[in-house]
């Protein structure tokens, strides 16, 4: 129910479970964090893609996976798998792209949010619909947090509606948006072959800096910064640099 595709340096993975809208149910989310985990170790692999089947990216955790009566130890199980889906995004060393048509809603909307970059058309449509059953999003308030403003945050966790492609990329939670699924594919490509021609080093350190500095005061991210560049001029880094921006 996850299919990768492996295109030279990029990897493709699919929700593909149409009937249910890309619902994740325990075996994907087990699968998916399998999936994550190889891509990581790959080292030829340079680009994640992240996209679903059919139209639609998807509905989120199939939540007739789990009742009262489900024993806690399993209930628990099931949350670490999906914890750790988010965790490997989070840590990972390569740039991750949602590419989003439809509905991404509930966990689906997590998903495409704990890429580095997200595609959409204007069809897309994004909510965290967990409170329309009076449970938080926790997950999603997790990460929301950390992307935006509690303005914001608070207005897509509290208030359960649907919001289209438009508003999130006015919000700053989607880098590009496309007219039509033809565009969407184009956008996409380009996305896909700028990043996978970066350097895997360059890019590993940038991801790195960027998650702890992410949580420093400024004058403490500054000193982290110069202590790269410091290390970085000592490489033969700069030596490769300076030759790419003579050439260019």
């Amino acid at each position: 129910m996850i299919i990768s595709k492996t295109d030279g340096p990029v990897t493709t993975l699919v929700l593909d479970r149409p009937a249910k809208r890309n619902a994740l149910n325990r075996a994907m989310i087990t699968n998916l964090r399998n999936e994550l985990a190889a891509v990581e170790a790959d080292v030829s692999c340079r680009v994640l893609v992240i996209t679903g089947a059919e139209g639609h990216f998807s509905a989120g955790r199939d939540l007739g996976d789990s009742d009262a009566s489900t024993p806690l130890q399993d209930v628990m199980a099931y949350d670490d798998a999906y914890t750790a889906v988010f965790e490997i995004l989070r840590r990972s060393t390569k740039p991750s792209i949602a590419i989003v048509q439809g509905f991404a809603v509930a966990g689906g909307f997590t998903l495409a949010m704990g890429c580095d970059f997200v595609i959409a058309d204007q069809s897309a449509r994004f909510g965290a619909l967990e409170m329309r059953g009076g449970f938080p999003a926790a997950i999603n308030t997790a990460i929301l947090s950390h992307l935006c403003g509690p303005r914001h945050a608070m207005e897509l966790l509290l208030s359960a509606d649907m919001f289209s492609a438009d508003v999130l990329f006015r919000m700053g939670l989607i880098n590009e948006l496309a007219a039509s699924g033809k565009e969407l594919e184009e956008i996409s490509r380009r996305r896909i072959d700028a990043l996978a021609t970066l350097d895997p080093i360059a890019v590993r350190l940038t991801k790195e800096m960027g998650r702890a500095t992410s949580t420093m005061p400024l004058a403490e991210a500054l000193v982290m910064a110069r202590q790269l560049n410091s290390l970085l001029m000592t490489s033969g880094k700069i030596d490769a640099a300076a030759e790419y921006f003579k050439e260019s």
